[in-house]
């Protein structure tokens, strides 16, 4: 289940949530969304841990929503508790600016 767009938002600009895109580098830098950092699915078991605060929400994001699915499950099993999955990139642009 994604999160709808507005909540991410809404997230992120009330609770500094951490926006993660986990596209390969490649991809992300085709197509960046705003204050996004890229942690690829392939090395976000142990980068994700250390480029990442447990203290603050987490949304990730990739191209379908699979990778994405993916990642928040890592995050979870590493002790994350907020983890969000926005699903595609594109649902970024699917909702006004917060």
């Amino acid at each position: 289940m994604f999160i709808p767009c507005e909540d991410a938002k809404r997230l992120i600009k009330e609770k500094d949530a951490q926006l993660v895109d986990v596209r390969t580098p490649e991809e992300f830098e085709s197509c960046k969304l705003p204050s996004a950092i890229n942690l690829p699915l392939q090395s976000i078991d142990y980068m994700g841990v250390h480029r990442l605060s447990k203290e603050r929400p987490v949304v990730v994001f990739c191209r379908s929503g699979q990778r994405s699915q993916m990642a928040m499950q890592i995050l979870l099993s590493q002790g994350f508790d907020e983890v969000y999955n926005l699903g595609p990139y594109t649902a970024w642009n699917d909702c006004p600016e917060q």
